[in-house]
């Protein structure tokens, strides 16, 4: 393995401070993890911020894992600037994409309720209902905060159950590097192809021209499907965006021979 780089190094440190921070101040994850924009929670800094916030301590060791193993090596072909514009514009993108998915989802599902005519200040009354017991996310908690509204629109059970969906949707949080390291793991796999990788939990080497593109693809898989060998929690949509936003910025600067347009020059 390569050394670790400068910039990887203090990325990696101020991963871990903000890991330990939301740990002693519950308060940070709240206010630092990226929020669906048209709930009550988003704030302007978060499609940045909530890169540096994890879920766990295995959420945050591989992604720091992979920062380390792969942002080292191209830190060292690209020099800071470059990495820290790459890093930073795939995990921003990865918001944005996963942002954009959730947009489309949660107006469907509004689309269905529709004929309630519903006004535009209660529905966004109850989709900011409080609706969780600290941990978890529960319907009957949904219902008492908005009883007085259910009854009012004549609320069915299947359209409140499409209403918790919603609801669930539109105040649930996002954390992770996760989208800014599938970027790297495009960007590796770009300039590295025949490099074999010795991952951990596949016994055999794999080179990355093949194990990229495969893990990006199982999470498309999951994304549209529902369904993860990885267990549920994971924004499947937000690691395809920052690979795909890794893959487009790779393929320009590959076209123009990564010396024309460039930019920082």
């Amino acid at each position: 393995m390569m050394n670790m780089t400068d910039t990887v190094k203090q990325l990696l440190i101020l991963n871990v401070l903000f890991f330990v921070g939301a740990f002693f101040v519950p308060q940070a994850t709240d206010l630092l993890a990226l929020h669906y924009f048209e709930s009550d929670g988003f704030k302007l800094w978060q499609p940045i911020t909530h890169m540096f916030m994890h879920g766990g301590l295995m959420h945050i060791f591989f992604n720091m894992f992979a920062l380390v193993s792969f942002g080292s090596a191209l830190e060292h072909f690209w020099g800071p600037k470059k990495f820290l514009f790459f890093y930073f514009s795939c995990g921003i993108g990865a918001a944005l994409i996963h942002s954009g998915v959730n947009y489309y989802e949660i107006h469907s599902l509004l689309n269905e309720l529709s004929s309630l005519s519903v006004s535009t200040a209660d529905m966004h009354t109850m989709l900011n209902a409080d609706m969780t017991d600290g941990n978890t996310f529960r319907s009957d908690l949904l219902y008492e905060s908005t009883k007085h509204l259910l009854e009012k629109y004549n609320f069915s059970s299947d359209n409140f159950s499409i209403l918790y969906e919603v609801a669930r949707s539109n105040q649930a949080i996002s954390v992770g590097a996760s989208g800014a390291i599938y970027g790297l793991l495009v960007a590796f796999a770009f300039m590295f192809p025949n490099a074999e990788l010795a991952l951990m939990f596949i016994p055999v080497p794999i080179k990355a021209k093949f194990f990229v593109p495969a893990i990006v693809l199982l999470d498309l898989f999951s994304g549209v499907t529902g369904y993860s060998i990885f267990g549920g929690g994971i924004a499947h949509f937000a690691h395809v965006g920052g690979a795909l936003v890794g893959f487009i910025m790779m393929w320009y600067w590959k076209k123009n021979q990564f010396n024309h347009n460039r930019w920082d020059r």
